[in-house]
């Protein structure tokens, strides 16, 4: 498990099996890297969006419109529960309400590939967040 990876996929899969696209589109792009102290790091962005002014602003002063979301990411501890779940322990994120927070994922592994599996409440019903990554080489 140890070692860096790079995003291959992520899609949301609903309690029908449908696959739908994640909240960063369809060709995002991260890294995760888990290191063999215990620390761990994720940063995943969507690649194509537009870009705004500058911080919380648009062109023309005008206050920003509601976009995509763009970027996730956050750091902190990881440990493997057992062989199909890693537990990451939030230290710092992207997303304030997770800084403190455990988040359980269930792991698939399969040679030089790892499926996280989470969950997240998408217009009110239940989706199987889905992100596949590959064992980044020299």
């Amino acid at each position: 498990m140890t070692g860096t990876w790079r995003l291959v996929s992520y899609v949301d899969v609903d309690e029908a099996g449908n696959v739908s696209e994640g909240p960063l589109g369809p060709a995002p792009e991260g890294l995760l890297i888990y290191h063999e102290q215990g620390h761990m790091a994720v940063s995943m962005m969507r690649t194509g969006a537009p870009e705004a002014a500058g911080p919380g602003e648009r062109a023309g002063g005008a206050a920003p419109a509601r976009r995509p979301e763009t970027f996730m990411g956050y750091a902190g501890r990881w440990r493997l529960a057992d062989e199909r779940t890693v537990v990451h322990h939030v230290a710092v994120s992207a997303h304030s309400h997770q800084v403190g927070r455990e988040l359980v994922r269930e792991l698939e592994r399969d040679g030089d590939r790892i499926v996280l599996h989470g969950t997240a409440v998408i217009g009110g019903r239940p989706q199987r967040r889905r992100l596949c990554w590959e064992r980044v080489r020299g």
